[in-house]
């Protein structure tokens, strides 16, 4: 299969050879509005795309089998684009991509901002809260638009986040004769739906907001909690040594907040990571918090480990911040890790110490206890009050188990 990017000025717009791939193609799969941009080709097949498109890709495949087949895509077909859904699907040697022009490299052009000073945040498909991960002063942000809806969106994000002063322009079926442009503020940005093809380029720009960091160690206050939550000094250790790497999961087990997860999910836009959380309003907590924080995608399951942790895929570090003394608890997270996977478990009690100290004496890593005072009045004068020790086990998998 070829795919073939094509811009919003059409037939037109695409180079002599895209427009002989396309003529000479006996089957064209595209979007309707693609479709549309064709001229007309005797005994040439064209078809939607089915939807869902996922689940309807195998019988379209199937029943194409044997022919030459090109698909059209929206500009770069690898910028949210049809290419790295039928990369995923057919696998790289059964897809050759041919791009246009992508609407980030016009909308950088319209804005004249450097590639290297702007971050491009894909909404297409995807819940509008992903821009808050990305919220820091005078950051460029570039946010591809789902429809036509998503400036109204994301201009409330903004303003509920503290960042209503910045400016956002609307850049509208970039390329095509009916290009347009929409600036203000998102604090007064209206409920005017935009163009669908629209793409928003905001420069941040904060109204008192605390800026969040990119490094673990988020003070509380920032999650919505009722207490149980790991503290952001023996947070930062945790995930420390947890060391999220793109593309891994991370099994929360006994969230409480869900502030080892969401930080996790922080570190970088690839990463995944599971919250287990037995009690059903710290689980409905934990998904508002990952949506106000940018990582929407956490995935929550409501139930007690180690039985909530049955089919759920391999995890490549686990955190357990409360509840290791669960019967076969420990034991069910070592056997599933992956090899080279970490684990690390909290404990404050006599109880989970002394289980910790025999899998440190089983197992090896590391044992720490962790000591956190915070200065504190003691009436006119200033003192240091110390918060409940920690034990922390950190561990890796060996690579290859010994026989």
């Amino acid at each position: 299969m070829t795919v073939v990017g094509i811009g919003a000025d059409g037939w037109t717009g695409l180079s002599a050879a895209a427009q002989e791939l396309i003529d000479g193609a006996p089957v064209v799969l595209g979007g309707a509005r693609h479709l549309a941009m064709l001229p007309e080709t005797p005994d040439q097949i064209r078809e939607t795309w089915p939807s869902p498109l996922v689940e309807g890709l195998p019988a379209l495949m199937e029943k194409f089998d044997g022919h030459e087949v090109v698909a059209l895509a929206s500009g770069d077909p690898l910028v949210s684009g049809i290419a790295t859904t039928l990369v995923e699907v057919l696998g790289r040697d059964s897809v050759v991509v041919v791009p246009a022009l992508s609407s980030v490299a016009l909308a950088r052009a319209r804005m004249r901002w450097a590639a290297e000073t702007t971050e491009v945040v894909t909404l297409v498909g995807r819940d509008p809260h992903l821009v808050a991960r990305s919220l820091a002063p005078g950051l460029r942000l570039l946010v591809l638009s789902s429809d036509g809806s998503t400036p109204g969106e994301v201009a409330g994000l903004l303003t509920a986040a503290g960042y209503g002063a910045s400016p956002m322009t609307v850049l509208s079926d970039l390329g095509s004769a009916t290009e347009s442009r929409t600036d203000g503020p998102a604090a007064t940005w209206g409920a005017e739906p935009s163009p669908a093809l629209n793409v928003i380029a905001v420069e941040l720009v904060s109204s008192g907001a605390r800026p969040l960091g990119f490094v673990a160690g988020l003070p509380e206050d920032a999650f919505e909690h009722d207490g149980q939550i790991t503290k952001r000094d023996v947070r930062a250790s945790a995930l420390a040594r947890l060391a999220p790497v793109p593309g891994q999961l991370l099994w929360d087990v006994g969230a409480g907040a869900g502030s080892v997860g969401i930080e996790w999910l922080r570190a970088h836009p690839t990463c995944r990571a599971i919250a287990i959380e037995a009690r059903e309003d710290r689980a409905e907590r934990i998904g508002r918090n990952a949506a106000t924080l940018g990582v929407p995608a956490l995935r929550v399951i409501p139930g007690s480990a180690p039985e909530a942790l049955e089919g759920l895929d391999a995890p490549h570090a686990i955190f357990i911040g409360g509840g290791a003394t669960a019967p076969g608890l420990l034991d069910a997270c070592w056997d599933v890790l992956v090899p080279g996977g970490r684990l690390v478990v909290h404990g404050v009690t006599l109880e989970t110490e002394a289980l910790l100290a025999q899998q440190y004496a089983r197992h090896g890593g590391e044992l720490t206890r962790l000591h956190v005072e915070h200065a504190a009045p003691i009436g006119t004068f200033t003192g240091w009050t110390p918060a409940r020790a920690v034990m922390q086990w950190a561990v890796s998998k060996p690579d290859v188990v010994a026989e």
